[in-house]
């Protein structure tokens, strides 16, 4: 009895039905590097061009997206951006996950100013997993590497770095503090007339 239930659990990846099996077949028929991109580009070129009505016909936004879609993954250029940035987005949105979780615990999400820490926390993971991906690319001529690149610039300028971001979310945090409005003339006579 034992020995069938270790068998089960002991299917490997080329000899039984799991997931990672079937994962590993779509991964050598290409849906990962042409199906899933091609639909999301056509999806979102899709959306915006009849978002914002450029051409009143329903069929010119379908060739357009199709045309723009088939051309982007001409290239694997496109493929490999895509296994670079999803994975690293996944993490960036399991820590935002976790970061939600425990405000939860402790704070009213409602609060503007728990609202405002989250959307801080996304806006720097979304510029790290940008930032990381356009990297692999050599785009930014900075590397992560210990002896130039970014990790020099930010031992380098690190602490001035992070100065001037406190001071930014000061000036917001500051000018977002109401000030008491003094009543109108209108008000001011017509508290004198009540007194």
């Amino acid at each position: 009895m034992l020995g069938g239930i270790i068998s089960l659990a002991s299917y490997g990846l080329n000899t039984g039905g799991t997931v990672g099996n079937i994962l590993y077949q779509l991964e050598q028929q290409g849906v990962f590097s042409y199906v899933l991109p091609f639909l999301m580009i056509f999806a979102i070129t899709y959306g915006i061009l009849d978002k914002t009505g450029i051409f009143k016909q329903n069929n010119i936004n379908i060739i357009l997206s199709l045309a723009v879609s088939l051309m982007a993954l001409q290239m694997n250029f496109v493929s490999y951006f895509f296994r670079e940035l999803f994975p690293r987005m996944g993490v960036v949105l399991s820590i935002i996950l976790v970061i939600v979780i425990l405000l939860g615990l402790f704070f009213d999400l409602d609060e503007p100013w728990v609202k405002t820490g989250i959307g801080f926390f996304m806006i720097i993971g979304l510029f790290i997993i940008v930032f990381q991906s356009l990297d692999i690319f050599n785009w930014i001529g900075f590397s992560w590497g210990t002896s130039s690149g970014l990790y020099y610039w930010f031992q380098r300028n690190g602490i001035a770095l992070i100065t001037g971001i406190f001071v930014i979310v000061g000036i917001i945090i500051i000018g977002k503090k109401k000030t008491p409005q003094a009543d109108s003339v209108v008000e001011q006579i017509a508290a004198k007339k009540k007194d």
